[in-house]
């Protein structure tokens, strides 16, 4: 117990929630998905195990993710979700905590404000609001508080953030909806498009995940994939090679690449020549796949490593940064760090 109650962060992502406590480190890290009946209602399942219904459920059953592209598209879902995750990680905690809670660079106030919301209500005393880089900056261990440039790429579920921070803050960022979400459907569609086989959701993850690639893979792999076939409505099974997925996820890395291109465009001169010497940070789940690093290395002419712990590093950040939850309350502009 730390005060008054615990100092809780939460990446709030649209593929995965991690919650972090104070002195504890990240305690949680689940499925952004909730089943509920839609006769009562109510919730039956949050998390991993409602992630195994999905494709899977009778007619009154639903199972959603009710963030998309990085914001909530579902208020009231995403409610009980953090309500469902606070009680998991607090138990029957007297004390409501102090909650830090991540958004993407470009987020409106509409958006900013429906995180807010959603966190009172479901439960927090107090809810403090900072942007995706600069959380995924902290919990990379970079000291973002030099004048000093750092180009941050994180690479979520449902969005890419891309910025500069000196200084503490973002001098200059894009925030595209384009990340994992995006490369999953762009598998589904290859396949439907070159098959005529339709596949799940999970099948196409497992894909980009065991043998996706947007790079050529040294040694190249295949996977056997099960479907249904849409000329005959029967099952089939196809195997599906790392070429054909550079093939498939190519758009999707470009649209990323282009996104970096833009920011270091609008970067002043004296920054630029700091990221010439640092080179770029990888962060978030989506930089994993296999080839990104080398791919933006080579279309950027500068140094890409992948950060240590990349799908734990918002999360870590958003924690960490609940040290400076005061500072980080009066100093920031432009709604960014608004308690409520």
């Amino acid at each position: 117990m730390f005060g008054f109650g615990q100092d809780i962060g939460i990446d709030l992502g649209t593929a995965t929630i991690l919650v972090y406590v104070k002195g504890k480190g990240v305690v949680l890290q689940e499925p952004s998905v909730v089943a509920i009946d839609t006769y009562t209602n109510k919730v039956l399942k949050v998390g991993a195990e409602a992630q195994e219904m999905i494709g899977r459920t009778p007619g009154n059953i639903v199972a959603i993710r009710p963030l998309r592209d990085g914001v909530i598209s579902d208020y009231d879902t995403t409610e009980k979700m953090i309500k469902y995750f606070l009680k998991k990680v607090c138990g029957a905690s007297f004390f409501k905590p102090r909650v830090m809670v991540c958004v993407p660079s470009q987020v409106t106030e509409v958006e900013e404000r429906a995180v807010l919301d959603a966190a009172a209500q479901a439960g927090a005393r107090k809810t403090y609001i900072i942007e995706e880089p600069i959380a995924a900056a902290i919990g990379a261990g970079l000291d973002i508080t030099k004048p000093y440039g750092h180009l941050i790429v994180d690479i979520g579920g449902g969005t890419t953030d891309v910025a500069v921070i000196s200084l503490g803050e973002i001098v200059v960022s894009s925030s595209i909806k384009v990340a994992g979400d995006k490369f999953d459907e762009a598998v589904t569609r290859y396949i439907r498009k070159k098959y005529n086989m339709m596949i799940g959701d999970r099948t196409a993850e497992e894909l980009k995940i065991n043998v996706g690639c947007v790079y050529p893979r040294p040694v190249p792999l295949t996977m056997e994939v099960k479907g249904r076939c849409l000329l005959t409505g029967l099952p089939r099974v196809i195997e599906i090679s790392s070429e054909e997925m550079l093939e498939a996820l190519d758009e999707c890395a470009a649209q990323i690449v282009e996104a970096v291109h833009s920011v270091l465009e609008r970067t002043p001169p004296e920054l630029v020549g700091d990221i010439s010497t640092n080179g770029i940070l990888l962060t978030g789940g989506g930089s994993l796949i296999s080839g990104l690093d080398k791919l933006i290395s080579r279309e950027t002419g500068l140094d890409v490593e992948i950060a240590e712990d990349a799908v734990l590093c918002v999360a870590k950040g958003t924690g960490m940064s609940l040290d400076y939850i005061d500072q980080i309350n009066q100093t920031n502009t432009a709604g960014k760090g608004r308690a409520r």
